[in-house]
C-alpha cells in the first residue's frame, strides 16, 4: 500500500520530479516563521514600545509597510533582486504573477557565472517569491522603528514602495541574487547587510529628514504595555528559525545549525545587555533585555549558517556590549547622534549589530559549514585561512550598503517632500493617534475624561458592584457619587 501511495504521489502533476516535499514544507514553514515576526510580531512591539498617544499609528505604520510591500514584489520587485542581471548591482524588473512562471523549479539565474552552477532550489519559484517576500517586508517594517511618533503616515505610505524598488532590490541583487559583491565573495548569510544594516542606514537618514519628534515626546517616551512589548519579542526571537533556518534553501544541515546558533548568540546577547545594565545602572532592565535580544539576533543573521556555536557564544557577547556600548555612552558624547531622533534606536540594534556581525562572519566561518550552504568556492574567514582579504570585502559591502542607502533614502524623502510634508504639525503631534487616524489605542477612557457614576445608574445602590462601560466592574460608587479621574 506505501509503495503504491507512493507511485500515485509521484505521478501527480503536482509533484514533479525535482520538487523535494520535505523542502518546500519547510521553505514554507520559514515563510509563516518570518512573517509571524513582522505580523504581528512588530506590530505588537510597535504598539507597545511606544507612548499610548502614538500605539495606533506605530503599529499601523508597520502593517502598512507589510500589506503595501507584497503587491510591489510580485509586480516588479522580486525579479529586480532575484532575476536576471541588468546591471552589476540590479536585476531586470518583471512581474511575479503568472502560472508559467511560478510553477516551475525555483532559480536564481544570475547566481551562475563561469564554474559556479545557478542556485536552483528544489522547490517552485513561488515558495521562493514568498520567502523572499518576508525578508523584503521586515526590511521596511524595521526601517519604520526610527521615524515612529511623527512622521506623517501619507508621506510614510509614499515612501514604502519607492525605497524597496530603489534600495532593497539593489542590496538584495548585490549580496544574494548574483550581482557584483555575491561575485566578489562579500558573506552576507542571512541578512546582515541585505536587511539589517541596511534598515538600521536608512532609518537613521530618515530621522534625520523627518525631523524629531516633540521635545516632551523626546524627553519621555515610556512603553505603554511592557507585557505586551515582551510578547511581541518573543514571536521575534522564535520566528528568527524561519528568519536564518530558511536562508539554506532548504531542509538541510546548515539549518540546523542555524536555528541553534541564533538561540545561542540570541540568548547570550540578551544576558551580556542586562549585566551591563546591573554594572553600571543598578537594575536590570527589561526593555534593555529585549534591545539584547534583537542585537545577538542581528549579529549572528550574516554568519548564522557558517560558524560554529562556540562562535556564536562569542558573537553573542559582542552583540551584547558593542551596541550597548554605542547607544549607552557613544550617543551621549556624538553631537550628530544627539540631533538625529532615532526612535527606537534602530541604527544601534540593526545598523552597528549588523556590521558587527558581518565583521565578524568574515573572521570566524568556516569551509566546512560554507561548503555546506554555498556554492560558491573558496570562501572562509580570516581565522581559517581567508586571511585580511575576506575581511576586507566584507568592509567593501558593508560601504557599498551604507552608501546606497544614505543616497537613495535622501533622494526618496526630498523627493516625495516636494509633494507631502514629511513630519505632521505640531498641533497634530501633541493628540497624536486621534489626530492621525481618528483612533486611540485604548478607548475605554480619553485622557482626562472623568467617570461620573450618576451618568450610569450607579446612583440607586448602597455600594454594590456593578457592570459599567464595556463590562468592566466598578465597587464601591453607588448612592456616593463618586467622580474618578482617569
Amino acid at each position: 500500500m506505501a509503495a503504491a501511495a507512493g507511485a500515485y504521489s509521484a505521478s501527480l502533476p503536482a509533484v514533479p520530479e525535482w520538487l523535494n516535499k520535505g523542502d518546500n514544507a519547510w521553505q514554507l514553514t520559514a515563510s509563516t516563521l518570518v512573517g509571524i515576526q513582522s505580523m504581528p510580531g512588530l506590530v505588537v512591539l510597535y504598539g507597545s514600545i511606544v507612548k499610548k498617544k502614538w500605539a495606533v499609528n506605530s503599529a499601523f505604520m508597520a502593517l502598512y509597510a507589510y500589506a503595501s510591500s507584497l503587491l510591489v514584489w510580485v509586480l516588479v520587485g522580486f525579479r529586480m533582486a532575484f532575476g536576471d542581471q541588468l546591471l552589476p548591482f540590479w536585476g531586470k524588473a518583471g512581474v511575479a504573477l503568472t502560472q508559467s512562471y511560478l510553477v516551475g523549479r525555483a532559480t536564481l539565474p544570475a547566481t551562475g557565472h563561469g564554474a559556479i552552477p545557478r542556485t536552483e532550489p528544489f522547490y517552485p519559484e513561488a515558495t521562493l517569491v514568498l520567502f523572499q517576500f518576508e525578508f523584503a517586508a521586515i526590511t521596511l517594517v524595521l526601517l519604520a522603528g526610527s521615524v515612529l511618533g511623527r512622521m506623517n503616515i501619507k508621506a510614510w505610505m509614499a515612501f514604502t514602495p519607492l525605497w524597496l524598488l530603489l534600495s532593497y532590490t539593489v542590496g538584495a541583487f548585490s549580496l544574494w541574487g548574483g550581482g557584483f559583491l555575491y561575485r566578489w565573495g562579500v558573506i552576507d548569510y542571512s541578512g546582515g547587510y541585505v536587511i539589517h544594516l541596511s534598515s538600521g542606514i536608512a532609518g537613521f537618514t530618515a530621522a534625520y529628514w523627518v525631523g524629531p519628534r516633540l521635545k516632551s515626546d523626546r524627553e519621555r517616551f515610556s512603553p505603554n504595555n511592557i507585557l505586551l512589548m515582551i510578547a511581541g519579542g518573543g514571536l521575534l526571537w522564535m520566528g528568527w528559525a524561519g528568519f536564518n533556518g530558511g536562508a539554506p534553501y532548504a531542509a538541510n544541515i546548515a539549518a540546523s545549525v542555524a536555528v541553534l546558533n541564533t538561540n545561542v548568540c540570541a540568548a547570550t546577547s540578551l544576558l551580556m545587555w542586562t549585566c551591563l545594565d546591573v554594572i553600571f545602572f543598578r537594575k536590570p532592565s527589561v526593555i534593555g533585555a529585549v534591545q539584547g535580544m534583537m542585537t545577538g539576533l542581528v549579529c549572528i543573521t550574516p554568519g548564522a549558517g557558517l560558524v560554529q556555536t562556540w562562535a556564536a557564544v562569542v558573537m553573542g557577547i559582542f552583540a551584547g556590549s558593542v551596541p550597548w556600548f554605542t547607544m549607552m555612552i557613544l550617543h551621549k558624547k556624538s553631537a550628530l547622534l544627539m540631533k538625529v531622533d532615532d526612535t527606537l534606536a534602530v541604527f544601534h540594534t540593526h545598523a552597528v549589530a549588523g556590521l558587527l556581525g558581518g565583521i565578524l562572519t568574515g573572521l570566524l566561518a568556516t569551509p566546512e559549514l560554507f561548503s555546506l550552504e554555498s556554492t560558491v568556492p573558496g570562501l572562509r574567514g580570516a581565522f581559517y585561512g581567508g586571511g585580511i582579504k575576506q575581511i576586507g570585502k566584507q568592509l567593501g559591502g558593508a560601504a557599498f550598503v551604507i552608501a546606497w542607502n544614505l543616497v537613495v533614502t535622501t533622494a526618496i524623502l526630498l523627493g516625495i517632500g516636494l509633494f507631502i510634508p514629511l513630519r505632521m504639525p505640531d498641533e497634530q503631534l501633541m493628540i497624536g493617534d486621534d489626530a492621525a487616524h481618528g483612533e486611540e489605542a485604548y478607548a475605554l477612557w480619553g485622557d482626562g475624561e472623568k467617570f461620573d457614576a450618576t451618568r450610569h445608574d450607579l446612583s440607586r445602590g448602597g455600594g454594590g458592584e456593578r457592570d459599567g462601560p464595556a463590562g468592566e466592574r466598578l465597587s464601591g460608587l453607588g448612592a456616593r457619587g463618586v467622580t474618578i479621574q482617569l
